[in-house]
């Protein structure tokens, strides 16, 4: 089982999303948690990481957690993620591993990973996520 953490940020019904470089598929981001750190945490160094901006602890608000096969790996390993939203400080950019940063829909659904495909439908079903 792979432990994800991840950002859902939404906005005029598109769902924030990256490219890392080297990748087809889009993937939410966030990532791995470091041995002995929160879901808070690992969130709030992964977004700093991948997107240059400043998550604010206090507006953490889970949202889901979904498991699917995990993209790029052998058959029955999982991808676990824990999904949170929050309010963030700074401008968007692709900054370490990430190459590009978009904002999706649903139509996109067939180029993100399984695990993202079980998000986008629940955002979809909640009204949240444009077609």
């Amino acid at each position: 089982m792979i432990d994800k953490i991840a950002w859902l940020h939404l906005h005029d019904g598109q769902l924030l999303s990256t490219r890392s470089r080297g990748k087809t598929r889009y993937y939410l981001p966030g990532g791995k948690r470091e041995a002995g750190e929160t879901d808070a945490q690992t969130l709030l160094r992964e977004i700093q990481e991948e997107l240059t901006v400043a998550l604010d602890p206090a507006s953490l608000e889970y949202a889901g957690t979904f498991e699917a096969p995990a993209d790029g790996h052998p058959d029955g390993v999982l991808v676990r993620m824990t999904c949170y939203r929050a309010a963030y400080a700074g401008q968007l950019q692709a900054a370490a591993e990430i190459e590009e940063v978009v904002w999706l829909t649903y139509r996109h659904r067939a180029e993100v990973s399984a695990v993202d495909q079980l998000i986008f439908d629940w955002l979809r079903a909640q009204g949240l996520l444009a077609d």
